[in-house]
Order: C-alpha cells, then sequence, then structure tokens
C-alpha cells in the first residue's frame, strides 16, 4: 500500500510525457502531399539544337516608296490586262521552235505600244535637236524678242512658273530614280546569294533528318530523368536525434524531397493524423482517468478511516474537558462566568465520519489495476502510426524498381520511333534535284549581276546628267532673273541675262542630246521589270503559276517536278505547297512505298500501357496500427463496472460541511482568557488559564490534523463526484472511438495510397504526353517538316517582286518621268531664253498693234 502512491506518480509522469509528445505531433502537422494536375514543377524543358539549319521566312517590309511601288503596279495592270498565257507558255517549254511572234505580240500588246512610243521618242527627239540646231544656226530658235509688248511680263512670269514646275518634277522624279536604283543594287547581290545558300539549306535540311530523328528520340532522357527523380526523392540533412522516434521521423519526412514511396507514406499519415491523434489522446485522458480515480479513491478510504479514528480518540478526551469547564464556570467564585457557561455546555463532536459510505467494494474491483502500461501503449501507437513513411519505403521498394525496369524497356519503344522513320530513303530524288537547281542557276546568276551592274552604272550616269539639266535650268532661271532686274531698257545688252540664256539652251542641248539614251534605258528596264511584275509576280501571288505547273501537259518531262521532288502520286505543287505550309511533315507529302502515320507512333498508352498497370494493381498494407491492446482495453471496461458512479458522494460533501467540532475552540479557550483577567480569586484565575492551555492544545493538536484530512478528503470527492457521472459514458466512447479508428486505417490508408498513385500516375503520363507532343511537334515543324520548301518558296517571291521588282520598276518610272518631262523642260526653256535677250525693236504704244495699227514710231537709239 505505501508503495502504490509512487507507483501511480510514475505512472501518471510517463503519461504526462505521451500527451506533450502527441501535443507536439498536432502542433506541428506533416506537410500535406496534393495532387497538382498543372502546377509549374511539372513542365519539361528541351533544349533545341537543329536552329541552325533553317531557312529563315523573309517579308515585306513597309517603306516610305510603297505608293510609288503601288502607283507602278497599277500603271503595268493597265499596260498588260491579259492573265497567264498558258497556252504561249506550254508551246514555249515544250516546242519553243513553234511558238508564233503573233502569240507573242498578241499577249505583249501593251508593251509593243509602249515600244512604238519609246521608239518615236527614240527619233522624234533627236531630229527636233537637229532642227533646233539647225534654226540656232540662223538665228532664229532662242534668238530675241522683235518688239515690246505689255504682255511679255505676264508671259515671261508664266513661262519661268511653268519651267520652274517642270524642273521640280524633274527633280522629284530623279530623286525617286537614284533611290530605287541604290535599293536595287543593295538588294540584288543578297538576293541573288540567297538562291544557292537557300538551295544549299534545303538540301541540309533533308540530308539532317536520321541525325535530328535521333536527337528528338535522345531526349527521352529528360522526362525518364525526371521520372527517376519522382520515384526516388533525395533526403535533406536536418533530423533531431533527441527527439521520439515518431516526432523524428515526422520531421525527416518534412525535410527531404520525397519520392513515390516516401510521398505516399507522408500523405497517409499527413490525412489520417487528425483522427489518430484524436483517439490518441481520448484513450490517454481514459488512462488518465482510471490512474486518477485510483489515487482518489485510496485517499477516500484511508482519510474516512482515519477520520473515524480520531474522532474515536477525541470523544472522551473533549467529553472530559467538557465537564472540568462547565465545573469551573459554575463555581461561584468564578465571576462573570455565566455568561461562557452555555458555550462551554455546547462542547461537543461534530461530523462523524463513521456514517459515510464505503468505498471497499470499489477498491476490491479496481485492485490491481492497471494490469496495462497506458503510457508505453500510447507511445507504440503513437511511433508506429508515425512510422508510416518509412514502413511505406519499405514496402515499395520492389515496385519502384519495377517502375525503373518498366521506364528502361520504354526507352527501347521510343527508340523505334527512329528506327522506323521512313523518311531517308525517300528524301534522296529531292536532295538531287536541288543540287541540279543550284549548279544550273549559278551562271544565270553571274548574267544577272553583271546585267544589274551595267544598269546601275548606266542609270546612275544618266540621272547625274539629268541633274546637270537641272542645275543649268535653275542657274539660267536664276541669272536671266536677276539681269532682267538690273536690265533699265529691254534693248540692252546685260551679261547675266545673255549667260542665264546660255545656261538655258546647254540644258536643252544636253536634253536633246541624251534622251535617246534615256528612253532606251528606261525601255530596256521597263521591258525586263514590267514582264517579271505581270507574268511572275502577279501570277505567283494569285497561285496562277502553281495552276500552270500542275496541269499535266504544261511542262515537258524533264521539268516535271512532282517526280523530281518525289512528291505523292495523287499529290502536286500546289497541294504540297498548302500542306507545307500548314505544317506538314516530309513524310505526309513524299511518295513512301507504304503510308506512315506519326501520331499512330505517338499514342502515350504505346510507351506508358506497364507502367500504368504496375502502379495499378500495387497495394500495401499500410495502416495496420494497435492503439489499444486486449489489456488495456479490459481495465478500461473493469474500471466502468467498478462502481466510482455508484458511490453517494453527496454524503461525503453533507458530513464534511459539519465541522469536527460543534463549538469552537479557539473562541472557547479566548473567553476562559478574558475570564482570567476578571477574577479576584487567584485559584480560579488559574484553574481558568489553565483550562484554556488545555482548549488550545486539543485544538493544535487533534482538531487541526482532522481538519486536514477534511481538506485533502474534500479534493477527493470533488474529483470522484465529477468523475463518476460520466465515466461509463466516456470510457464506451473511448473504446468505440478507438476500436473505429483502428478498422479505418487499413481501410482509409488504402484508398489514400490509391490517391496518391493515381496522382502520381497522372504527373507521369504528363511527361510522357509532353515528351511525345514535343517529339510530334519538333518532327513536324523542324526536324522533318517540309515547312522549309513552302517558306523557300514565299522567300523567293519576297526577294524577286517586292525587294528587286519593286524598286526596279519604280526606277525606271521614275526615270521615265524625267525623260518624259524633258520635252516640256524643252520648250519652256528655249521660249524664256529670248526674255532674257535685249528685245530688237523696242515699241511703246498705248495699244496693241491690233487696236492701233497706225502709229508714229519713235526714233530710238539701236544697239546692234
Amino acid at each position: 500500500a505505501d508503495g502504490a502512491p509512487g507507483s501511480l506518480l510514475a505512472t501518471a509522469g510517463a503519461m504526462r510525457a505521451a500527451g506533450l509528445l502527441l501535443a507536439w505531433a498536432l502542433l506541428h502537422p506533416a506537410a500535406t502531399q496534393q495532387c497538382h494536375p498543372a502546377s509549374p514543377g511539372g513542365v519539361l524543358r528541351f533544349t533545341d539544337r537543329h536552329a541552325e539549319i533553317r531557312v529563315p521566312a523573309l517579308h515585306r517590309v513597309p517603306s516610305s516608296l510603297d505608293p510609288l511601288y503601288g502607283l507602278v503596279r497599277r500603271c503595268l495592270d493597265l499596260i498588260q490586262q491579259n492573265p497567264l498565257p498558258t497556252e504561249l507558255l506550254r508551246t514555249a517549254l515544250n516546242d519553243p521552235g513553234s511558238v508564233r511572234t503573233s502569240q507573242v505580240v498578241q499577249y505583249e500588246l501593251g508593251y509593243v505600244v509602249c515600244a512604238a512610243v519609246a521608239l518615236l521618242f527614240t527619233v522624234a527627239v533627236p531630229v527636233a535637236g537637229m532642227c533646233f540646231c539647225y534654226c540656232r544656226s540662223r538665228r532664229r530658235c532662242g534668238g530675241r524678242l522683235r518688239a515690246h509688248r505689255r504682255s511679255l511680263g505676264c508671259r515671261r512670269r508664266c513661262l519661268l512658273a511653268c519651267l520652274s514646275f517642270t524642273s521640280l518634277i524633274i527633280l522629284i522624279s530623279v530623286t525617286c530614280a537614284f533611290v530605287t536604283s541604290q535599293r536595287v543594287k543593295g538588294q540584288m547581290e543578297p538576293g541573288l546569294g540567297a538562291v544557292p545558300s537557300t538551295l544549299r539549306t534545303l538540301r541540309q535540311h533533308l540530308a539532317n533528318v536520321p541525325q535530328g530523328v535521333q536527337m528528338v528520340v535522345d531526349k527521352f532522357e529528360v522526362p525518364r530523368k525526371q521520372i527517376i527523380s519522382d520515384l526516388a526523392g533525395k533526403r535533406r540533412a536536418g533530423q533531431h536525434p533527441e527527439l521520439l522516434p515518431g516526432v523524428n521521423e515526422v520531421l525527416t519526412g518534412r525535410r527531404c524531397l520525397a519520392g513515390l514511396s516516401r510521398s505516399v507514406g507522408l500523405s497517409i499519415h499527413a490525412q489520417l493524423k487528425a483522427m489518430t491523434y484524436a483517439a490518441l489522446v481520448d484513450l490517454q485522458d481514459r488512462a488518465r482517468d482510471l490512474q486518477t480515480s485510483l489515487h482518489h479513491l485510496q485517499i477516500l478510504d484511508r482519510t474516512a478511516r482515519a477520520l473515524a479514528a480520531a474522532r474515536a480518540e477525541l470523544e472522551p478526551a473533549l467529553r472530559e474537558r467538557r465537564h472540568r469547564v462547565v465545573a469551573l464556570l459554575d463555581d461561584p467564585r468564578c465571576t462573570s462566568c455565566a455568561s461562557v457557561l452555555g458555550r462551554a455546555q455546547s462542547l461537543e463532536l461534530g461530523a462523524d465520519y463513521g456514517k459515510v459510505p464505503s468505498v471497499e467494494k470499489v477498491l476490491k474491483a479496481v485492485a490491481g489495476l492497471p494490469r496495462s502500461d497506458f503510457a508505453e501503449m500510447i507511445r507504440q501507437g503513437n511511433g508506429t502510426f508515425n512510422s508510416i513513411p518509412e514502413l511505406a519505403v519499405e514496402r515499395m521498394a520492389q515496385v519502384i524498381q519495377d517502375l525503373r525496369d518498366d521506364l528502361a524497356r520504354t526507352a527501347e519503344k521510343v527508340q523505334s520511333i527512329a528506327d522506323s522513320f521512313p523518311l531517308p530513303d525517300y528524301t534522296w530524288p529531292a536532295s538531287e534535284a536541288l543540287l541540279k537547281a543550284e549548279d544550273r542557276s549559278q551562271p544565270y546568276l553571274r548574267e544577272a549581276e553583271r546585267f544589274e551592274r551595267y544598269r546601275w552604272i548606266a542609270g546612275t550616269v544618266l540621272c547625274s546628267i539629268i541633274l546637270l539639266i537641272l542645275a543649268c535650268n535653275v542657274t539660267g532661271m536664276t541669272l536671266g532673273a536677276y539681269g532682267l532686274s538690273k536690265r533699265e531698257d529691254p534693248s540692252d545688252y546685260e551679261c547675266r541675262g545673255e549667260a542665264g540664256a546660255k545656261f538655258l539652251l546647254v540644258g536643252v542641248g544636253l536634253a536633246f542630246l541624251f534622251s535617246w539614251l534615256l528612253i532606251l534605258l528606261v525601255f530596256a528596264t521597263f521591258l525586263v521589270g514590267g514582264n517579271i511584275q505581270t507574268l511572275v509576280c502577279r501570277n505567283w501571288v494569285n497561285q496562277e503559276i502553281y495552276k500552270f505547273i500542275d496541269t499535266p501537259g504544261n511542262l515537258p518531262p524533264s521539268m516535271n517536278l512532282t517526280r523530281q521532288l518525289n512528291l505523292r502520286r495523287d499529290s502536286n505543287l500546289s497541294s504540297a505547297y498548302r500542306d507545307c505550309k500548314s505544317g506538314a511533315g516530309l513524310w505526309e507529302v513524299l511518295q513512301l512505298d507504304r503510308s506512315y502515320d506519326l501520331d499512330e507512333h505517338l499514342k502515350t498508352p504505346k510507351y506508358t500501357a506497364d507502367f500504368q498497370k504496375r502502379l495499378g494493381d500495387f497495394t500495401a498494407n499500410l495502416g495496420d496500427v494497435r492503439l489499444l491492446r486486449s489489456e488495456g482495453r479490459q481495465d478500461l471496461e473493469t474500471f466502468a463496472r467498478s462502481g466510482v458512479d455508484e458511490v453517494d458522494y453527496g454524503r461525503f460533501q453533507k458530513e464534511m460541511k459539519n465541522p469536527v467540532v460543534q463549538t469552537s475552540l479557539p473562541g472557547l479557550a479566548r473567553n476562559l482568557e478574558g475570564l482570567q483577567k476578571m477574577q479576584r480569586n487567584s485559584t480560579v484565575a488559574g484553574r481558568l488559564a489553565a483550562e484554556a492551555r488545555a482548549l488550545w492544545q486539543m485544538q493544535n493538536s487533534t482538531v487541526q490534523s482532522q481538519e486536514a484530512l477534511v481538506a485533502k478528503l474534500g479534493e477527493s470527492v470533488q474529483f470522484l463526484s465529477h468523475l463518476a457521472p460520466h465515466l461509463k459514458e466516456r470510457v464506451k466512447r473511448t473504446l468505440a472511438t478507438t476500436a473505429s479508428v483502428e478498422a479505418r486505417l487499413p481501410v482509409q490508408a488504402q484508398q489514400i495510397l490509391r490517391q496518391e498513385l493515381g496522382c502520381f500516375t497522372r504527373k507521369e503520363l504528363r511527361y510522357f504526353t509532353q515528351y511525345l507532343n514535343w517529339v510530334g511537334q519538333t518532327l513536324r515543324e523542324d526536324v522533318a517538316s517540309c515547312q522549309p520548301l513552302a517558306t523557300a518558296l514565299d522567300n523567293g517571291r519576297v526577294i524577286l517582286c517586292d525587294r528587286i521588282a519593286d524598286p526596279w520598276n519604280a526606277f525606271w518610272f521614275s526615270l521615265g518621268c524625267c525623260t518624259f518631262f524633258l520635252i516640256p523642260n524643252i520648250i519652256f526653256a528655249v521660249r524664256l531664253t529670248k526674255h532674257f535677250r535685249p528685245i530688237r525693236n523696242r515699241l511703246i504704244s498705248t495699244g496693241s498693234e491690233e487696236t492701233c495699227p497706225f502709229h508714229i514710231p519713235r526714233v530710238t537709239a539701236l544697239k546692234l
């Protein structure tokens, strides 16, 4: 009996330690593993090493000369309104000798008319120039005015304005001609160089298809490494060996990059910990109730017995003391003692703890409890539950290894994509055709470059001559106008005006001298550039060229592009161009021995079936946790049936309301001490002092010890009275909860295992899907794409039509404007020359010669 309290205290200490463990675990939950279908970390990155053999797409660059280009194209559309001459081209390509001139003239009628105009200009302007020279030798053209009229000033100003206007137009035109000529020169060299470089790039693209496909297949290493990383995970330092094993495992789980097995274990632990820890805390409370109730029942029994024994001992001593005090106070010699006599007579015992109910029956029922160590039981249950992550790692080790083996077999299946890719055997005809085109284009490109060099030299020289003509015009008009302002008499000779007239005549001479060269250059460039625009570019944009090529019989057998490029027999250049431009693969446009469906080879289930099946079939028992053993359950059931709740604790509380002694011994002792001071008889006074001391001794030695026992009894009664009404219900709930949690843990752990494996499977399937989608996209758009062929054709149109033909045509158009505006320039310059020279006969009249035919001339001094 003496060792029981010590063992109870030790057990209570262990229970408190277990309680602290559970409280820490509840306040520091492990990180939950959730299933995020689209987490940013699940995006794979694939490097691109095939970009160096791409054909960059060229586009038309907006320019400030676009309005001029548009005007020239509209003029060419007016000149050449005929559609693509399919019959003429078919004849020219298949049988050049049978081409009739009438067919060519009929198609090129607009150019023939322009050629006639150019020929007329070439002949007429030099002839007019020779006539002008003859007239000048006769002093007729560009001489002097014969008479001065009032309207001469208006006519002079009109001629000056017209010549200035034509000069301004010529200046704008020659500026555009210079700019467009330089633009043609700047675009011609890179444009011609782009032809062989593009053909070489296309051949490299076709030749590098096998290496590119193998490179794409080798990139399976990216998802494979990611999946292996997800399967294995990596640990980090940071464990706490000073904590209990279960808590250390929780911390370890929080400080690791969890692999699949640890992630599953952590997820099970995280999702079931609230339910499990609540059951453990409830079990701990019932174990504490058992321990504390045993302790208080023992205190209750011992204290009640001690109080009953002390009462039996106190009763005769108190009766004797009452008898003596009453006898003393009743003594006649005792002065003023009657007031205290009544209080002394009521001196008797109060509470009788022999009447309270006995708890011996209850103590016999719980004797030997607890038979099990609840603290150790709770610690073991908590440790078993916290070891679920490590248990998952152990039980899933084999399936992790099997999954790695499945990945190795999947890599072999992915390699079959490269092994079965059909293109290397079917691209050599296209490579041969590209090589022949590259070789045959070299002489034509060199000739075009030489012709462009000559054109640029001739255009620069002639544009410089036009600028010289404009300089003569500006100088002549400036000097002539200045001379007129300084001349007082119209008939006076003025050197600056004469110099201005001569400058104008020099400009006229240059215009007559070089106009035929200008018109020849304009017509030559017009004939080339116009036909490129109307015959090639216009029909290239509206796809008429492709239709002509696709029509059987239009091209000779040696130019059969479908056969030379090994296109599908049911395809043609137009459909192949459209397919390539929309992103088709080479295997979709080339003629293969058997059809090849890339999508069929890139179906995800083909590579993930074993992986999915292995994860879907896996099961493991990870939730078998024993929270309460059978002996612990029996202890709680015995405790609930012990009758603790049947004890009448109200009797104890009612008895404790009564004092140990009905009359207060300290109060009676103080009354006796007060009476002592009032006595005249020393004997009575001495006896009163002795009785007071005896009462104080009884109070301090006996009554106070009993009052302490009563207080101790009150604590136990209070605890048991609060616990007893709910004891059976709480024990029943705890046992039911514990049994329910033990039954639900395996089931829910299995559900969480399936859920986590499902999340993992979907995550890893996304890696497979990303890779296979990337493979399909890379093969179609890069490695084995036929889009470079369509891009090369589009680039050819951009280079020829947008970057060369447009400025080329703008050049001859601008130079043609200069050439044709030289005619009014010549006329206005010749007529203005007369106004800058002195007048032969100066006449002054109030009217014109027509209105005043008879007038008296005035003699003037004429300077001959």
